[in-house]
């Protein structure tokens, strides 16, 4: 029987054993790992090579979205689908555009759980139900032509610096987490200042919580 191998990626360890329980009472799929934020879990990723990845998409250190297209750029051949309790449009469009094959709400039942990883292992899409089916088809629009205003993103640099203004790290913490210079995060600061028109350290924050980068109740 071959296997499909699953790594499951998220910051509350109650999930992480739920999605083990599930995921291991069916016979032909297999959880070869656990990572608790994005940098251990594309850590395990290329240690592991899984078929499939579980991710959630607000975690410590690196998102779901940022540790997508990183460990798509790596390793093309994963499927990855993104975990989260929104169902906004805009989540999901953030989720393909990072490379993801697969977008499930948290509420999911085990059925849905394993229809999706079926799915994305036989290399179809899988969308949650609750999220409308032209979601893709604005998605393949975009991919061919021109994006609307709400498809102008921040870059997975930009991101992954405004995460860490969010977490309340200093910009030498920053710099130091991502091997730059404090001048370059600087840099990377104003940008997403001027690009947002958000000039405050607590507007960024509460714009990294509205988007989902970061967990309000950490």
């Amino acid at each position: 029987m071959t296997r499909t191998r699953v790594l499951l990626a998220d910051d509350h360890a109650l999930v992480r054993q739920g999605l083990r329980s599930l995921l291991s009472a069916i016979a032909d799929f297999e959880v070869v790992g656990e990572a608790a934020d994005g940098r251990e879990a594309l850590k395990l990723i290329r240690a592991l090579a899984p078929d499939v990845a579980l991710l959630d998409i607000t975690m410590p250190e690196l998102n779901g979205l940022d540790t997508t297209a990183r460990a798509l750029r790596e390793h093309p051949q994963l499927k990855v689908i993104i975990l989260s309790m929104h169902a906004a449009e805009a989540y999901v469009l953030e989720a393909l555009r990072a490379g993801a094959a697969g977008y499930l709400l948290k509420d999911a039942d085990a059925d849905e759980l394993e229809r999706a990883i079926r799915a994305v292992a036989c290399g179809e899409r899988y969308l949650t139900p609750s999220v409308s089916h032209h979601v893709i088809d604005r998605f393949l629009r975009a991919e061919g032509g021109a994006q609307g205003p709400e498809a102008e993103a921040l870059s997975p640099r930009q991101r992954e610096v405004l995460q860490l203004i969010a977490e309340g790290r200093s910009t030498r913490e920053i710099a130091e987490r991502l091997h730059l210079s404090v001048k370059t995060v600087e840099t990377h600061r104003a940008q997403l200042m001027q690009r947002l028109e958000i000039f405050d350290v607590a507007g960024l924050t509460r714009y990294a919580l509205r988007i989902g980068l970061v967990d309000p109740e950490r």
